[in-house]
Formats: structure tokens, sequence, C-alpha cells
């Protein structure tokens, strides 16, 4: 059963007060900030590369911010992207937003890679029951993803 199936536990779940980003200002695992968002990657991600965006500002839906903030933040999400990409050679790239564990908005960026666990078919993080970066390896992609996204052009 999730919180959303109460009414009262939904309504004090995504209250800016209840956030546990908002309450903690900042997202775990954030390595950059851009104009409208926090970009995070978490060690533990189902795929090597995986990040996720997390909106600066308080909102559960897409719908619920501007015009102007959701094209923001569709920049963001096309910068990350590309950077991503770059960085790991991924074959095709996938977005998720969902919103029913952390509602605060967040869009997951996950790389595909041809013979990865999921070809084929959706991602499963679930699934996952291995690391999926070897010793070094996510410091390393994290600090690279860091410096791509301080770079104007990334």
């Amino acid at each position: 059963m999730s919180r959303w199936t109460d009414p009262a536990a939904w309504a004090q779940a995504i209250s800016p007060e209840h956030c546990t980003v908002c309450v903690r200002g900042v997202p775990d695992d954030a390595l950059a900030v851009l104009g409208s968002c926090w970009v995070g990657m978490p060690e533990d991600g189902p795929m090597r590369g995986y990040c996720f965006l997390m909106l600066h500002e308080h909102a559960v839906e897409l719908h619920d911010v501007s015009p102007d903030v959701a094209a923001a933040f569709m920049r963001d999400a096309q910068a990350v992207s590309a950077a991503v990409q770059r960085l790991t050679g991924a074959v095709k790239m996938n977005y998720e937003i969902h919103g029913n564990t952390v509602p605060h908005l967040h869009m997951h960026v996950f790389p595909r890679y041809v013979g990865d666990p999921f070809e084929g078919a959706p991602i499963n993080p679930r699934a996952i029951r291995h690391a999926v970066y070897a010793p070094g390896e996510y410091a390393v992609m994290r600090r690279a993803l860091g410096e791509a996204l301080a770079r104007p052009s990334a």
C-alpha cells in the first residue's frame, strides 16, 4: 500500500514542511548544482552512469511548476543527458519521472548499453543485486560528470 492511497498521509508527504529534500536542503548524493536543479549520482544506482535531477523548488508534478521553470528543468536534463552519454558511451538514454517514493519533482536518467541487464525491456532498479562499478570507477565517473556539468558547453 502506498502513501497516496491515504489522503491525509499523502497530503503530509507532499508538503514542503515534510519533504525530505526540502527539510535537508539538498538531495542525497548531490554532485552538481544547475540552474533549476541539483544533479545526484548514487553509487548504488542500477546502471553505470545513472543519475537524477532534483528540482530546486518544491513541486510534486511537472504541471505544478511555471512554464519557465519546466523549460529550465528540461534544458538542464538535456545538458545532463548529453554529458552522461559522452562520458559513458551509452547507446540510448532513458528518462523517468515518478515521485511516488520521494514526492519532490525529479527525473531519473538511465544510460543504456548493449548487453545491459534490461536490454529490450524497461529498467527495473530493484532487480540489480550487484555493484555496477568496478573498484574506484564510481569516484572517477562522479568527478568526470561534475566537471562536465561545470563547463558551460555541457
